[in-house]
């Protein structure tokens, strides 16, 4: 599904029909300083178990770990990050996955090593050339 359009109509349709497995791509959080350093990658898709830090809004400069990934509506639920309603309950807080950066991985998977081991590669290889 790699279809390149610069009009924002056709950006949009694409973002809104885009299947499931494309979408957890999409939702992809720039890394920070040091974990940039560290891997060699700008930005890694967002996975549940990562701690974050929110760069806007209400919340903004507030860190905590993703507790849900949502990838139907492109937003990402942080532990800590809830409001209250107007009968008493609190309810999670959806964020823009855009507006966090990733300060610590959950590398727990293996398969998160492998990307990132996989990443790290093409880095040092485009460097080569």
């Amino acid at each position: 599904m790699k279809i390149k359009t610069k009009k924002p109509s056709k950006q949009r349709k694409l973002l809104y029909n885009a299947p499931y497995h494309v979408r957890g791509k999409i939702m992809a959080a720039p890394l920070s300083e040091e974990l940039r350093k560290e891997y060699g990658c700008r930005s890694l898709p967002i996975r549940s178990g990562d701690t974050v830090r929110i760069l806007r809004g209400d919340y903004k400069d507030y860190e905590g770990r993703v507790t849900r990934v949502d990838r139907k509506k492109y937003r990402v639920y942080v532990d800590g990050v809830t409001r209250e309603k107007a009968d008493g309950t609190t309810v999670p807080v959806p964020i823009h996955h855009s507006k966090v950066e990733i300060i610590k991985l959950n590398i727990d998977d293996k398969w998160r090593k492998r990307i990132l081991e996989r990443k790290s590669l093409e880095k040092t290889e485009k460097a080569e050339e």
